[in-house]
């Protein structure tokens, strides 16, 4: 892959990493915080102007540099993320998904919560 190549492809899916991202930020089951984490991994190597652009933001700056510096995530984001993943699943038991979805499932909520809640708070 050719310099030029990689660095459309970096941004490329930075800016759907942003896209996601927003629509996290409206929709309580996705998150918000990951997706821009993401977009400025991609952003590093696509563009280092929109990176630092989502570092600055008044909002999703300070938990992207906390990731970033320490690996720290928010109290508050590791409460309303595992809120959600609890939430999420949900309608998984109420639609009658055979049981071992349901346990595949609550394994995967329930690693994906222990990795949140191991991080340092920010």
């Amino acid at each position: 892959m050719t310099d030029r190549m990689s660095k459309y492809l970096h941004l490329a899916l930075g800016w759907l990493c942003v896209l996601l991202g927003a629509i996290g930020a409206v929709l309580p089951v996705m998150p918000t915080t990951g997706f821009l984490i993401l977009a400025a991994f991609f952003f590093t190597k696509g563009s280092p102007r929109l990176r630092q652009w989502l570092l600055d933001h008044a909002h999703f700056g300070p938990p992207i540099r906390a990731w970033e510096e320490t690996g720290a995530i928010p109290r508050r984001i590791k409460w309303v993320s595992i809120s959600m993943m609890m939430l999420s699943f949900l309608p998984t038991t109420l639609m009658g998904v055979s049981w071992p979805w349901i346990a595949l499932q609550a394994v995967l909520i329930a690693l994906g919560a222990l990795y949140i809640l191991t991080r340092p708070d920010a």
